[in-house]
Parts: structure tokens; C-alpha cells; sequence
């Protein structure tokens, strides 16, 4: 008597089955063992992931470009620092050190933010 009791037909084109069949052959196993391990180890992302990531995704960008601005504001500072012996003030140094403080803290919470889902992939997985 079989244990798998199921039949599942899937179309694909030159190219996927291709990509399958080397896949079969480098592994040695049978096609069906490898799309049955393939699927067994899948994590596929909720919705609520996926909204979190594409939130990460915007915040990382946003973040980028402000982090731009500081980088330009202090190449700026250290060209005409170079140039003319010129020192920037005691409050501008602490505006710009309080920016980049503030994006590290940030940074740290996105990065945070995506460890955790990516503990839980991993969790998934295993």
C-alpha cells in the first residue's frame, strides 16, 4: 500500500524544467524527493510579513537619504576645514553628532526589527 496518496501536476516552462532536472541530478534523489525536501524547508512570507518589510523597506530608504545629507554636510565642513583653516562651531558639531545619534538609534530599532522576522523564518525552517 503507497503512503502518499496524492498526485500533484504542475506545468512549467523550458527553463524551470530545466533548472528541476539539475537540480535532481545534482542531488542524486529521486524528482519527487527533491520537490517534497524543497517544499518541506519553504517559508513563505505572510501578508503581515510582507507589509513589515515593505515599512522597513521605506523607512531604510528614507533614512538613507537623510544620512546623505549629513555625509554632505560634513564633507562640506571638512573641505572648508581644509581649505581656509576654517572650525566649525561648538553647535554645529552637536546638531550634526545629535543627527547621526539619532540615526544610529534608529537604524538599531529597523535592524532589530528585522532579526525578529527573520528568527522566525528560521524557526520555520527547521
Amino acid at each position: 500500500m503507497r503512503k502518499r496518496n496524492y498526485t500533484v501536476t504542475i506545468r512549467m516552462n523550458k527553463a524551470e524544467y530545466d533548472l528541476l532536472q539539475n537540480k535532481v541530478k545534482e542531488s542524486g534523489q529521486t524528482q519527487q524527493a527533491v520537490v517534497i525536501h524543497a517544499i518541506a524547508g519553504l517559508k513563505i512570507a505572510s501578508a503581515e510579513e510582507v507589509e513589515e518589510l515593505k515599512k522597513l523597506n521605506l523607512m531604510l530608504t528614507e533614512m538613507l537619504s537623510q544620512l546623505r545629507g549629513v555625509a554632505t554636510n560634513i564633507n562640506q565642513i571638512a573641505r572648508k576645514m581644509n581649505a581656509g583653516g576654517f572650525i566649525p562651531r561648538e553647535d554645529i558639531l552637536h546638531y550634526l553628532n545629535q543627527n547621526i545619534r539619532n540615526y544610529r538609534k534608529e537604524s538599531e530599532k529597523i535592524w532589530q526589527s528585522i532579526r525578529q522576522l527573520i528568527s522566525g523564518q528560521i524557526l520555520m525552517e527547521q
